[in-house]
């Protein structure tokens, strides 16, 4: 009769011991993964994937665009202002002008 009381003690014993094995690989697993999955990361972040590459490039030229814009309305201003005699306006037009200039290359044209 001892025996038949001690008989579920002893299987969930072992039951518990199975499940407690279990753990501990999968503990084992994962603190061996660890570092190559860090790693893995750490390469994902330092990499940029072509869609970010993509996205980065499309917004410096939305910016130089909008750069290329905002010059070429100053130039107009200030090319009437020089037609109507102020010698500032002239001198400022002409700097204008070479900064368009040198902007101009750098964004690519539009296919009409």
């Amino acid at each position: 009769m001892v025996i038949a009381m001690r008989a579920p003690a002893v299987l969930g014993l072992v039951a518990m011991s199975l499940m407690l094995s279990g753990c501990l690989v999968k503990t084992a697993a994962n603190v061996v993964t660890a570092p190559v999955r860090a790693a893995g990361k750490a390469v994902d972040l330092a990499t940029t994937s072509q869609s970010e590459a993509d996205e980065a490039r499309g917004r410096e030229i939305r910016r130089r665009e909008e750069r290329l814009g905002k010059l070429e309305r100053e130039y107009r201003e200030l090319s009437e202002d020089c037609e109507n005699g102020d010698r500032r306006a002239c001198e400022e037009a002409r700097e204008v002008y070479a900064e368009i200039q040198e902007l101009l290359p750098t964004v690519p044209v539009e296919p009409r």
